[in-house]
């Protein structure tokens, strides 16, 4: 059973609870339950989400709902540090949600390439997106891992199996657009290389 929790608009402040999608009064969304859902919106009203869910939060600190919605904001403005423990809390609350699995992935690159990670960090991704797509094997998680794939194991010259190129058929495979990669890269922060345009 979802926990209802009484939050204010974080739009315009009317009063409201998690189960009410849209706000009546400005008609924007209370909660955020995807990225695309904040994709769109301008960093000041970003924050002023977040600030939101934050209040809510203190007083609800195990809510599901308020957790991926913070995570989400925290992602839109490129804060990966206080989006990966959103996330993996998100996990923690839901093992079958693999967006979670997939948006912490995303998180531990930091906004910097593949190439630059640690490779106890790679370890992690590389487990967070065999989660996400045991779960649902979805085109874009295919490319974020063919990208990883490609920009941390074949530029250091070091043995993987499937390789980038065997993910990025699968991307194609699974239904990736050529927006599903370009939001890809926007959070990400890095271009897309050249080695991997479709």
């Amino acid at each position: 059973m979802i926990e209802i929790v009484e939050l204010e608009c974080p739009s315009c402040g009317r009063p409201l609870t998690t189960d009410v999608k849209e706000c009546p009064a400005c008609h924007r969304p209370v909660v955020i339950t995807s990225f695309n859902s904040v994709y769109s919106m301008a960093a000041a009203d970003v924050n002023k989400y977040a600030n939101s869910f934050q209040k809510a939060l203190q007083n609800n600190p195990d809510n599901k709902i308020l957790n991926t919605s913070i995570a989400m904001c925290y992602l839109k403005l490129k804060l990966y540090d206080k989006a990966l423990p959103a996330f993996e809390k998100a996990i923690e609350d839901n093992f079958d949600n693999s967006e979670a699995f997939f948006y912490a992935a995303v998180c531990l690159l930091k906004g910097k390439k593949a190439f630059l990670a640690q490779r106890s960090e790679i370890n992690k991704i590389d487990e967070y997106l065999n989660a996400a797509i045991m779960i649902e094997p979805r085109g874009i998680y295919y490319f974020l891992w063919a990208y990883v794939k490609y920009d941390y194991y074949e530029r250091k010259y070091l043995k993987t199996n499937p390789n980038y190129m065997d993910m990025l058929t699968n991307a194609i495979n699974n239904g990736c657009t050529s927006a599903d990669i370009d939001a890809l890269f926007s959070f990400l922060g890095v271009e897309c290389p050249n080695q991997l345009i479709v």
